[in-house]
């Protein structure tokens, strides 16, 4: 059974027979049309989802293009995360040691050259390295100077410095694989400026962060914006979601902005430029058509108001793969719904 401390809403009624998949927080091409898809801590809280395992999907999904696809995904297996050698050191919630949203909320992953698996986590905020099976290898790489409201290590229950879930949502590897660039998904609980956002450097191979920062500020009218995902284009160069925590009609801020970490401007913050504006995406073909009763920003300009865009992958031809995490019971999504990989235009 899973959804134990949940509560029915949005018609649907816990506890389940067996987890469900919810949505996904990060999303790596595997190849051959299949992807990595990993959900967050699965219910939405540390304190509701101690019987949801974390867990990797192994997904193909069938886009639905110009050229076909019923916009359908099979889910192919998965690998779960586990701790059978006792590497992390505070209490976990099964006798098992296998992982579960009680535990950690993991937000972003990416892998390394040998196949691991690095996550970035919110509760810490921690880095987390596994193997390809999903056994864990090492004890968790907390940030240096900060903590989460969740975090195990807290002395005192006001002692926190990142606010709850604006710790590590986006995390970006070097086309190397060499170094990971994790990403501050809020501001800090002291920062005067409260559009800054911080990205770390993470060296692979001495597994430490270097202590190199970058400073990213969110548009003017949005200080509470968040940080979703973090991919690489090449060399220093990353692509990231900037968005408000709105849906449906009240979405006023779902942007992709690029950034190259050896521009900045002249206050020091990293100059960003407008990829795509997932409000406003043209759709000529029609492939968001026809839409079903209650759908919000199908059309001819389709628009992609969900409150929780979390995912971004970069495939190739320069399409963007963008998919949105949901909570379950699901939030209602305002009625859009995702079609094929979003291509900047």
């Amino acid at each position: 059974m899973s959804g134990k401390a949940i509560s029915a809403d949005n018609g649907v009624t816990p506890p389940f027979a067996d987890q469900p998949v919810v949505g996904f927080s990060a999303i790596l091409n595997a190849g051959a049309g299949e992807f990595w898809a990993m959900p967050d801590n699965g219910y939405g809280a540390k304190d509701n989802s101690a019987d949801f395992l974390l867990r990797l999907y192994r997904v193909r999904p069938r886009f639905r293009t110009v050229r076909g696809g019923d916009g359908t995904t099979d889910v192919l297996g998965f690998v779960s995360l586990r701790d059978p050698d006792r590497r992390i050191p505070f209490a976990l919630t099964r006798p098992d040691r296998l992982l579960t949203g009680a535990d950690l909320d993991p937000e972003s992953v990416r892998r390394a050259n040998d196949g691991s698996f690095w996550l970035g986590d919110e509760f810490g905020p921690f880095l987390l390295h596994a193997d390809a099976s999903g056994k864990v290898l090492a004890a968790p790489f907390a940030l240096p100077g900060e903590r989460s409201p969740q975090n195990p290590y807290l002395a005192t229950r006001d002692g926190w410095t990142i606010p709850a879930s604006r710790g590590f949502e986006a995390m970006a590897i070097s086309i190397d694989g060499t170094r990971l660039y994790p990403m501050l998904e809020g501001a800090r609980r002291n920062d005067d400026d409260r559009h800054r956002r911080f990205i770390m450097e993470f060296d692979l191979r001495k597994q430490r962060f270097t202590g190199r920062t970058w400073s990213y500020r969110t548009d003017a009218a949005f200080p509470d914006a968040v940080i979703g995902d973090m991919t690489s284009l090449g060399d220093q160069r990353f692509v990231l979601i900037e968005r408000d925590d709105e849906q449906g009609a009240a979405a006023r801020q779902k942007k992709i902005y690029a950034i190259d970490l050896r521009r900045r401007n002249t206050d020091g913050q990293l100059v960003k430029r407008l990829v795509v504006d997932l409000l406003a995406i043209r759709d000529p073909h029609g492939i968001s058509s026809p839409p079903r009763p209650g759908e919000y920003g199908v059309g001819s300009r389709f628009s992609f108001p969900l409150q929780s865009v979390e995912s971004l992958e970069v495939l190739a031809d320069d399409r963007l793969l963008i998919a949105t995490t949901t909570t379950t019971p699901p939030t209602t999504g305002a009625g859009a719904r995702a079609t094929d990989p979003t291509t900047p235009s």
